[in-house]
Order: C-alpha cells, then structure tokens, then sequence
C-alpha cells in the first residue's frame, strides 16, 4: 500500500454536500470551496483536484447510467496520473454503488474509496467532515487497491458492505457472511477496468409465502436479461409450485441469467443442504454464496453489461472476482 499523493476527489451530490431549499435538502454544488476549507484549517498538505459529476443528485435516483458515467471519470483521471480517488456519494444507495464499481474496476491500480454522511456538511454535530477528513487520512496513510467505503471511523470492503440503519452514524457495515467460494484465476482482459460496459434490464426478487408463479412470470416477461432471486435461508423456496419452477426454467431456456442470494443478513446460499433448495437451483440458479444484494446486483451488471453470453456470464459469477465471495 502507498499513501495518496495525488488525489483525484469526485462528487455526485448526496446529503454530505446538501443545502436546504424550499422543498427540503437538495443537492448542491460550490462544495470543493467548503472541502478545501477544512483541509487548509487542518494543515492537511496533499495534491487533489475536485470534479462535479453532473447532473448532482439525491442517491436515491441512482441509476446504471450514473455508475457507468463515475467509472469513466475514475479511470479517466487514473490514466492521468491521480493515485487515489475519493467519490463523495449519498447514503442510500452508497452500498450498492461501492459493490457495483468494484467490479467495473477490477484491476484498477489505485484504491478508490467512497464516502458521505447522515447530515449535511456544516451541521452542529453532523458526520460529514469527521467522514470526509477521516477517508482522506485514510488515503494519506495508505489504501489497497481495490474499492472501499469509509464510514463512522471503519474502512469497509467496497462489495461486502451494506446499509443496516437509516439515520444512525454508523449505518453500514460487513455482516459476517460465510464467503468460501473458489477465487478467479486470472481476469480476461473483457472483464478489467478498461473495459466500457452497457446498461443491462436487471432485477431482484424477493420469495414471501404465496408468491405465484404469475408474479414470476410477468417479471421475467419483462425482458430482463438477469435476476437476483432472494431465496429464503441458505437458498430455498417453494419447491412444491411446479408452475413458478417452470417459470424459472423456460426463462432461464430462452437465455435468462438466474443468481440466487440468501434473504437472511448474514445468509448463504448453498446447493445440496435441502431438497426444496435443489429443486429450485434446478431451474438454472447460480448460487451466489455469500454475496450481499448490493454485490450480487453489481456483478451481474458488471458481466452482462461487457457483452458475456449466458454461459460465460454464469461461469464468472459463480467465481469470487474481488473478495465478494471468499475470504
């Protein structure tokens, strides 16, 4: 690991740089002024230069196109020399974000790591600059490679962390998941930090008792490309509705990339532990071990939108890429 010296500062918006409006907090820009302003009161000497990624949004309107354009600015500015990058985001999808650029990065030299806050910047009390500040002196002393999230004093890993608390400060963390899965060999060059990737018609499902096959159905006829069933437990589900398995099995038949994660906080999914679980992964599920929802979503964006095929897809996801799925 070596400390940042050149650092490359993105903002997307979120509420660490909000300002109040007639309709309440809203995005706002003006804030590299404010960043460099704690950073001189501290004497913090370091290199950085700050891009506004716009439009500026509430993280909550986060969409594919939004990770697609912050890769382009991250790997745009490592090319020209930054050695870290800081992306300040807002909280409600900065999981998802964080597991989704872990894997349209893989291989990118430099540590990226992401941060925002619970409060806005300048609030009495507020988490923003102790956030900011303390992902940069992170950066300073020395990351790793690799994505990261920095939130409430801990540095956490980009594609395992999730969002467990809607207003307390320490609202993300890594539930210990059992992660066992077998690690990639060497990454082909279509699936590494350089390579563009497409918006991909994605979606997740979660199984509840009475879920119909009609329900399945009309989601997987909606011309998605991959979906993340949410299994219950270590990934089973109602093995008794052959009409739902069908469903799943005809989809899957005409191309359809089918993960299946665990519902459970610290959930597993593995094949073979019960009959209902084996009749279901029948239908073509890939079981995706360990993985959070944020990553699971992420690593199918990541494949599908590089172009792989069902097979090739299928064949990576099952794999352990950046740490997603094995220790």
């Amino acid at each position: 690991m070596k400390a940042v010296k050149n650092l490359f500062v993105l903002y997307t918006g979120g509420t660490i740089g909000m300002l109040q409006t007639a309709e309440g907090l809203a995005p706002a820009g003006g804030f590299e002024a404010r960043m460099r302003e704690q950073l001189d009161a501290r004497g913090v000497a370091l290199d950085w230069r700050f891009e506004e990624l716009l439009p500026l949004i509430d993280s909550a309107n986060m969409r594919q196109v939004n990770w697609l354009a912050m890769r382009d600015a991250i790997v745009t500015a490592v090319e020209a020399g930054c050695d870290g990058v800081l992306l300040l985001h807002g909280t409600d999808t900065l999981a998802y974000s964080a597991a989704a650029l872990g894997f349209l990065l893989l291989g990118l030299p430099v540590p990226v790591v992401l941060t925002g806050a619970m409060l806005p910047a300048g609030s009495e009390g507020g988490d923003a600059w102790p956030n900011l500040l303390g992902a940069v002196e992170a950066l300073r002393q020395g990351v790793a490679p690799g994505v990261h999230l920095y939130f409430n004093g801990q540095l956490l890993h980009g594609a395992r962390a999730s969002k467990l608390r809607s207003e307390a400060f320490d609202a993300f963390a890594e539930l210990p998941r059992p992660r066992e899965a077998k690690r990639a060999g060497n990454l082909p060059a279509g699936l590494d930090y350089r390579t563009p990737r497409q918006p991909v018609n994605l979606a997740v499902l979660p199984l509840f008792p009475g879920i119909e096959a009609g329900h399945v159905r009309g989601l997987l006829g909606s011309g998605v490309k991959g979906l993340i069933l949410e299994c219950y437990g270590s990934g089973t589900g109602p093995a008794d509705d052959q009409a739902l398995l069908e469903a799943l099995r005809e989809a899957h038949g005409r191309g359809v990339v089918l993960v299946a994660t665990s519902q459970c906080p610290a959930g597993h999914v593995q094949a073979g532990v019960y009959a209902a679980g084996s009749q279901l992964m029948a239908t073509g599920l890939v079981p995706a071990g360990g993985m959070t929802r944020e990553a699971a979503l992420g690593k199918l964006f990541a494949l599908l939108g590089a172009g792989l095929c069902q097979e090739e897809a299928e064949h990576w996801f099952a794999l352990d890429l950046c740490g997603e799925m094995a220790d």
